[in-house]
């Protein structure tokens, strides 16, 4: 069985910090491209942004300079730095491996 689960989120001021993690079992995700979508209340869910198997990256117009993905392939798992909050980064995010299996999500809010 498939298990993808979210971690990291939470409140931060903007301009602030997060990162959020994303866990991987019951599967080989190193094989697969790794994403990391959120979605926006009234809003449609959309990417943030994507890491390859070979480790090539790419972002979102509104968040790029701001966020970076990685991944460790020995823990099946995939991170997001982001950086410089913005309100409009407030939304749930979700990871996805090779958009075939999805987490629950993780709260994120920018505030202050």
């Amino acid at each position: 069985q498939v298990q993808v689960v979210e971690s990291g989120g939470g409140l931060v001021q903007p301009g602030g910090s997060l990162r959020l993690s994303c866990a991987a079992s019951g599967i080989r995700s190193s094989a697969y491209a790794m994403y990391w979508y959120r979605q926006a209340p009234g809003k449609q869910r959309e990417l943030v942004a994507s890491i390859t198997s070979g480790g090539s990256r790419r972002y979102a117009d509104s968040v790029q300079g701001r966020v970076t993905i990685s991944r460790d392939n020995t823990k099946n798992a995939v991170y997001l730095e982001m950086n410089n909050l913005k309100p409009e980064d407030t939304a749930v995010y979700y990871c996805s491996v090779g958009n075939f299996y999805w987490g629950q999500g993780t709260q994120v809010t920018v505030s202050g």
